[in-house]
């Protein structure tokens, strides 16, 4: 059998000191209890009124934001209507802009067409035979012209002015002085004269075709049947009245 030591037990009676081991042990315990009372504490004031603040603040800031985002739908809406009525105004005044300038045209084309009328037959208007008041071009589709020629007479009034009218073109060709006939700007042979029947007025229509190199200078009507008729030289128009013709 082995020898065993001895056991110790130590019996503290009640009253006695205890050591000092132990009493360290319990003022830490006791410090470490007090200080988390005391951050229990704080953070429970912390905790309570400082969310409160904030929470008012956040709600305040929430309905701020509402209102504003109100107001900036509101605000949209109003630009975009005012956008479309200047939408509608601008396309409404250019609308009238037009109808005023094709009204002012159109007011511009009758005062003139009176003022021939009442050069024409007027009891002051200068008594002339069979002529050509005025010839113009325009340019058309495919390298055709567009002409419209105005015969007048008011010398033999109640008369009737019958015939066929005639006309051929002047310019430059390659340098040269050249001159496109009847046929030639029919592009065709034995081509009839444009018959005009009127007693006092009329206004010839038609569309002829000039070469591609041809430059024009003057136009040269001839009215009448036969070798009777008359010639005026105008000059080259593409729009307004004729600046010179003469015999």
């Amino acid at each position: 059998m082995t020898n065993r030591p001895p056991m110790r037990v130590q019996v503290r009676l009640p009253g006695s000191p205890q050591p000092p081991a132990d009493r360290r042990r319990l003022l830490v315990l006791g410090g470490i209890w007090l200080l988390s009372l005391v951050l229990a504490v704080l953070g429970g004031c912390w905790m309570a009124t400082p969310r409160d603040a904030q929470g008012q603040r956040l709600q305040a800031a929430e309905k701020r934001a509402e209102t504003l985002q109100a107001q900036l739908t509101e605000l949209r809406q109003k630009q975009a209507t005012l956008e479309a009525s200047d939408r509608i105004s601008r396309a409404a005044n250019t609308e009238v802009q037009s109808s005023l300038a094709e009204r002012d045209e159109e007011i511009a084309g009758l005062r003139a067409d009176v003022a021939f009328y009442e050069r024409l037959v007027g009891s002051t208007s200068q008594r002339k035979g069979l002529n050509t008041h005025s010839i113009e071009f325009s340019p058309g589709a495919a390298g055709t012209w567009q002409y419209t020629a105005v015969l007048t007479q008011n010398l033999n009034r109640g008369a009737i002015s019958q015939g066929q009218m005639r006309f051929t073109v002047e310019g430059v060709k390659n340098g040269k002085l050249a001159t496109i006939s009847w046929d030639d700007l029919h592009q065709r042979s034995k081509v009839p004269g444009q018959d005009y029947s009127f007693r006092y007025f009329q206004q010839l229509t038609g569309s002829v075709m000039l070469p591609a190199d041809f430059t024009p200078q003057r136009v040269r009507v001839t009215l009448g049947s036969g070798t009777g008729g008359t010639t005026q030289v105008f000059d080259w128009k593409q729009a307004g009245a004729p600046a010179s013709k003469g015999e």
